[in-house]
């Protein structure tokens, strides 16, 4: 399925989990387990068209208000590749394609949303063309045209400016590991890879084959940007939208004000609705105070959600479960260790001494909700094979153990490398990123390592995680990856190749040329073939080069408040369906 790039702030609460609400009769909620497995398939409907199906019982009017635990880094459509960043973006921005989710499990199916049809593919696979719907305006009644696509996508190749963008476009399309953006003298015109025979009709060119094309066309960086409107940076304040809502406001890091797209045509949309008047999304609030309040549901916090999963610790205050939303979600969480400053036999000891355990219980997990990991692929995802490798289950005492962390302590002894420094980052404003990180530097330190660990706000945390070259050994970004659509090939090439680390995506930071060619070698093959090799390739990561211990594979179990109407997961990303909310009174 699909996607983005996820992190653990706190090192545990997930950025972005949601999931499908229990049953109740006047909830306006659907009913839905925590379900680890069953494969995604590959759903596509290329006839679909708007309006949007109603939802039973919707109300319009009135605004809901998100109170987020944890902050976006971006809402520049070209930049986002956190899932919350990215289906926050769906009320406003619209893309080439998008997934609608049919039936009572919400399946997913990809379908046209600006474009007419999923997109047509030239013999020798190498251009695709996408025809475009007519009469789309921007929230301003200005046309999108043509010309509005192939610039955001030519923005995308300014990888300096926006590096915490999707790559497969610098992976794949024509010149794309050449070509470096749309600013300076000609810039704009020169790039090859798109073209524009008119106003409606958009042509891609590719260096190699990529037939998930259509699926990579639902990102936000397929959303149209007139060159006339970039400002660069600041362009996340007053975007150009084509959706149901447009941004009234952005604070970074504390607060976005959405209201009403009045040229929104919901007659084009086959994905989106408009029932509540506005959203107010507030971030880098408390977890345990924010979940608590909507949970209690007092005054306006009946109109509030939160989609961080609820801390383990509050279940006892649950009293109607139609307020816990769950559901699946294509997601692995993750301990990584950068491979370039922690040698192999290193990170073998700290996989020992990691207290799987007794960290859960610290980071509040529900293990109903997050059951633990062995393999880099999650059971959702094509491809998936259960195997154990010794001491990677993601269970396990580790230092708890006196033993073991004595152990640990002589091994480390024997190969010179007494007191290893580990160094990571964590939230030094949330309560429980402090918890997790004085566990774990207790148990490393009785295991005989040194720890270093840097406190930064949670506002900033994924500003300094994301840094590829940051100044610490642990838990930089990607610390959790979520499906960018239902294949490994979603997973491999973009997390563990020698190149992923230029393009800001790197798992463990490793560049190993044997693994490179492994990982292609399979990427060529045709996508059923894929399937049978891409459990080899996840095994061989883990047992050969170890750059991340597996923690979990995460679903959802987030709070809603009791007037909120149809909070639904959508499986593609583990997170709420925001656009088909409503307010049951509003």
């Amino acid at each position: 399925m699909q996607w983005k790039r996820i992190t653990a702030v706190a090192a545990t609460v997930m950025l972005a989990a949601v999931a499908c609400g229990s049953p109740s009769s006047n909830s306006g909620n659907k009913g839905g387990t925590n379900n680890v497995g069953g494969a995604q398939v590959k759903a596509t409907d290329a006839t679909a068209k708007g309006p949007a199906a109603d939802v039973d019982g919707a109300k319009k009017g009135g605004t809901i208000t998100v109170l987020s635990d944890v902050t976006p880094d971006t809402f520049d459509p070209t930049a986002t590749y956190y899932t919350d960043g990215n289906q926050i973006e769906k009320l406003f921005f619209r893309t080439l394609t998008q997934y609608r989710l049919d039936g009572p499990d919400h399946k997913p199916v990809l379908v046209p949303d600006l474009a007419e049809d999923l997109g047509t593919k030239s013999e020798d696979g190498l251009t695709w063309t996408f025809k475009l719907k007519q009469g789309i305006k921007y929230m301003d009644g200005s046309p999108v045209k043509a010309a509005d696509f192939a610039y955001a996508i030519k923005r995308s190749f300014a990888h300096d400016l926006y590096d915490a963008g999707p790559t497969y476009q610098q992976q794949f399309f024509l010149d794309g590991d050449k070509y470096k953006g749309p600013y300076g003298a000609g810039a704009a015109a020169d790039y090859k890879g798109v073209e524009t025979p008119d106003d409606h009709t958009l042509v891609i060119h590719l260096a190699k084959k990529f037939d998930d094309l259509p699926y990579y066309a639902a990102f936000p960086m397929f959303t149209p940007i007139p060159q006339a409107k970039d400002t660069q940076k600041n362009y996340e304040q007053k975007p150009m939208t084509t959706g149901p809502y447009q941004v009234a406001s952005y604070q970074p890091g504390t607060e976005l004000k959405l209201t009403k797209n009045p040229n929104w045509d919901p007659n084009s949309d086959p994905v989106r609705h408009q029932y509540v008047d506005g959203w107010d999304f507030k971030f880098a609030q408390d977890t345990i105070k924010v979940q608590r309040q909507v949970l209690a549901s007092s005054g306006p916090d009946a109109n509030a959600v939160n989609y961080s999963n609820l801390d383990v610790s509050l279940l006892p205050e649950v009293k109607d479960q139609s307020q816990l939303v769950k559901g699946p979600s294509p997601c692995t969480i993750m301990y990584t260790m950068d491979t370039r400053k922690i040698p192999l036999e290193v990170r073998k000891l700290i996989a020992k001494a990691h207290p799987y355990d007794g960290w859960r219980k610290v980071a509040g997990l529900n293990p109903s909700d997050d059951p633990a990991a062995s393999t880099i692929l999650p059971p959702a995802v094509p491809g998936f094979d259960k195997y154990e490798l010794p001491g990677l289950n993601g269970t396990g005492k580790g230092a708890e153990d006196d033993a073991v962390a004595a152990e640990v302590k002589s091994e480390l002894a024997k190969l010179g490398k007494s007191n290893f420094e580990l160094s990571w980052y964590y939230s030094i404003d949330d309560k429980i990123s402090t918890q997790v990180t004085q566990f774990r530097k207790q148990m490393f330190e009785k295991a005989g390592f040194k720890v270093r660990a840097i406190g930064v706000p949670k506002a900033k945390i994924r500003t300094f995680t994301g840094d590829q070259n940051a100044p610490v050994n642990i838990g930089k970004t990607p610390t959790g990856w979520c499906s960018d659509w239902p294949s490994g090939t979603s997973w491999f090439p973009v997390l563990f190749k020698s190149d992923a680390i230029g393009l800001g995506n790197s798992v463990g930071q490793l560049q190993d040329k044997a693994l490179d060619a492994e990982i292609d070698a399979v990427a060529a093959k045709d996508p059923n073939d894929q399937l049978k090799e891409w459990k080899n390739v996840d095994k061989d990561i883990l047992e050969k080069y170890l750059p991340v211990l597996p923690l979990y594979y995460s679903q959802s179990d987030m709070p809603i408040g009791t007037n909120i109407g149809h909070a639904i997961n959508d499986p593609t990303q583990g997170l709420f369906e925001f656009t088909s909310m409503f307010l049951k009174q509003p």
